[in-house]
């Protein structure tokens, strides 16, 4: 194919597509280092911006277009970390990470019924469960990003040093840091058929108004968080203790006729949506210890809720 480099004549970019090709991975990296899909969206679209502003020359010059466009793609995500505390301190009530659906029930919110790029899809893993998620939170951006770029996408450390600016033995000890905060949280392992029975059980409760079973699925010291953010009517604060959170369920059934609760995929693990008359309204992701139920997260807040399927049956 020849180059055309006249003027009024536009010369096809033989990288284009092992470029675009980088988009999946570069989300994957986004959505694990912000918790929000938006953000991460933003975060890449930003990335390509800064590569196709770069002259020809200086991009055919890079010798691992992946390895840039990770770089800054990282780079823009720990800015955005930086900035995220103050933000989500105004947010209105309790900040979740965005819920993301199994592949098979992703859409694109903007366009109706119609799948997204696979590009927009995350790979759901271990590194996407809503637990693992919410002690990312409580990293500093630093921990976060070095954790993320070593444990989970095995970067080396000298890689991660220079994409936070920091020496390779710091960047150990940030990972060594984050990774003890990870173990502390994880409760004993469960099976994923175990979880998805306790899961099921707990919907079949709900739905039977049957407050004793759902008491005896919640841990005695269970605790609720719900994310509204000051868009939809929600729990300011964490609930705590099954009881409690039993009560929150009833009154939410009492104030939203016609819920529709549905068995889904949240973040890789077995959890449940609401539905409003055909309209995902709700999503609940579940933290299960043993064969009990230890944490609920419900996000509602309805930009959190784009990539859903909206169903009728």
């Amino acid at each position: 194919m020849t180059t055309r480099s006249e003027p009024g004549h536009c010369r096809p970019d033989p990288g284009l597509s092992a470029i675009m090709n980088e988009r999946r991975q570069l989300i994957n990296l986004a959505y694990r280092l912000l918790g929000s899909l938006a953000d991460a969206e933003d975060a890449v679209q930003e990335t390509y911006a800064r590569w196709y502003a770069m002259p020809r020359q200086q991009q055919e010059a890079i010798q691992s277009p992946g390895a840039w466009l990770t770089k800054a793609a990282s780079r823009i995500c720990l800015n955005v970390l930086s900035s995220a505390r103050s933000r989500r301190e105004r947010y209105v009530g309790e900040w979740i990470p965005d819920p993301l659906p199994d592949r098979a029930e992703w859409i694109d919110g903007r366009s109706g019924n119609i799948p997204v790029d696979p590009a927009d899809r995350v790979t759901l893993d271990e590194s996407v469960n809503m637990a693992f998620l919410v002690v990312l939170e409580s990293m500093t951006p630093a921990e976060r990003v070095a954790f993320i770029l070593h444990d989970v996408f095995r970067y080396s450390f000298a890689e991660v040093g220079d994409i936070v600016g920091r020496t390779p033995a710091a960047c150990r000890q940030l990972a060594s840091s984050a990774r003890r905060r990870v173990c502390a949280a994880q409760p004993p392992a469960t099976s994923t058929a175990r979880r998805a029975d306790i899961v099921r059980n707990f919907k079949q409760a709900w739905e039977a108004k049957d407050i004793e079973a759902l008491i005896g699925l919640l841990d005695p010291d269970a605790s609720a968080i719900a994310d509204g953010g000051g868009v939809v009517g929600a729990v300011l604060r964490p609930i705590e203790g099954a009881e409690q959170i039993v009560r929150s369920l009833a009154h939410l059934e009492g104030r939203l006729r016609n819920l529709t609760i549905l068995e889904r995929t949240v973040n890789g693990q077995p959890g449940l949506i609401a539905q409003q008359d055909g309209v995902t309204v709700s999503v609940y992701a579940f933290e299960v210890a043993g064969d009990r139920i230890t944490r609920i997260w419900a996000v509602r807040h309805p930009d959190k809720l784009r990539p859903w399927t909206v169903r009728t049956r």
